[in-house]
């Protein structure tokens, strides 16, 4: 009796640790597919403190609450479900949709450093015009609907950007890493912009309230310091998408037999590894992103005109076509 307990309980302790190895296993393929999404999730950071500008201070948690439960919507039940039935039925697919969206992420970085330069020549689709007299509550409901569509493509490419990088297992861990990727990307995006929207109301508490001297300097220091940091994080997420579509259509290209581009990079790399061994993998990463960023600039900015002249009226053709039938006796 006594040795078919002691046969259970290790039976028990066995199972616990396949368990415990196989969570671990799935924590660590999720940190390695978030790491590998990393552009598209400093690019999320950087967009979204700016669908709560003009609303008041009370207003500005909630909103970024409602974002955070629509990107969350969005990855575990659209785009989860949809990233397994494509693994499981379509995995040549992957690679295509995966390069579709780093050339998308190219496009939309040149489109913000071209627009920086032309800003009258660029984005003039992107103004926006809020309705007249429209009540807060309706602009409100406007921002968080717009937020939580532009957090849908920025959601699928970081989705997709996991599962690539997902190595080939059981639909159970593929699921567990996925939602694992999707919750934790969306908790680190989310709570970082709550920290930076509400980081100029907390500096001007310390400026009036502070007890020290150097809580009111720090205060009135992160007051007019929170400007230039929105700027330059919106610098790194632009750059960061387009080092990072960049790249990922380079490694697309390369599984498709178009080496070129592949090799040059990895020359590259190799020669700054030798060039500077003490700092070896930081080199080589550099010069990655730096020769990914050029890829990626280059592409985006041929992508731009066949954006304006040739996507825009094709899509604005078929919605046009969807929106007859409720036009009819109008």
């Amino acid at each position: 009796m006594s040795v078919g307990l002691l046969a259970l309980l290790d039976d028990v302790a066995g199972l616990v640790k396949v368990a415990a190895a196989s969570l671990d296993d799935v924590a660590g393929q999720a940190a390695k597919a978030g790491a590998k999404a990393m552009g598209a999730v400093i690019d999320d950071a950087a967009v979204t403190p700016r669908y709560v500008d003009g609303f008041t201070a009370d207003r500005e948690l909630p909103i970024v609450g409602k974002i955070a439960l629509g990107s969350i919507r969005n990855k575990l039940v659209f785009l989860l479900p949809a990233a397994l039935l494509l693994s499981a039925f379509l995995p040549g697919a992957i690679s295509p949709l995966l390069m579709l969206g780093g050339a998308y992420l190219c496009y939309e970085g040149a489109e913000k450093v071209f627009a920086h330069f032309l800003p009258h020549e660029v984005a003039a689709h992107a103004v926006e015009v809020s309705p007249v007299g429209a009540s807060p509550q309706s602009l409100e409901e406007e921002k968080v609907s717009g937020a939580i569509k532009t957090d849908f493509i920025l959601s699928a490419e970081i989705m997709t950007i996991a599962l690539a990088a997902i190595p080939a297992g059981d639909f159970l861990t593929q699921a567990m890493v996925l939602a694992l990727v999707g919750i934790g990307i969306t908790a680190l995006v989310y709570g970082g912009v709550a920290l930076i929207v509400k980081a100029d109301d907390f500096g001007v508490l310390l400026a009036r309230r502070g007890k020290t001297g150097f809580g009111r300097s720090f205060g009135r220091w992160l007051v007019k310091a929170m400007p230039g940091f929105m700027q330059t994080l919106g610098v790194v997420g632009t750059a960061a998408m387009i080092w990072v579509g960049g790249g990922i259509v380079i490694h697309g290209l390369d599984s498709f037999g178009i080496s070129l581009f592949e090799h040059i990079l990895e020359g590259a790399e190799a020669a700054a590894r030798h060039a500077v061994p003490a700092i070896a993998d930081f080199a080589a990463w550099t010069i990655g992103a730096i020769l990914s960023g050029i890829a990626g600039l280059v592409l985006g900015l041929l992508l731009i005109p066949v954006a304006g002249y040739v996507v825009e009226p094709v899509w604005g053709w078929i919605t046009g076509l969807w929106r007859k039938p409720g036009q009819v006796g109008s």
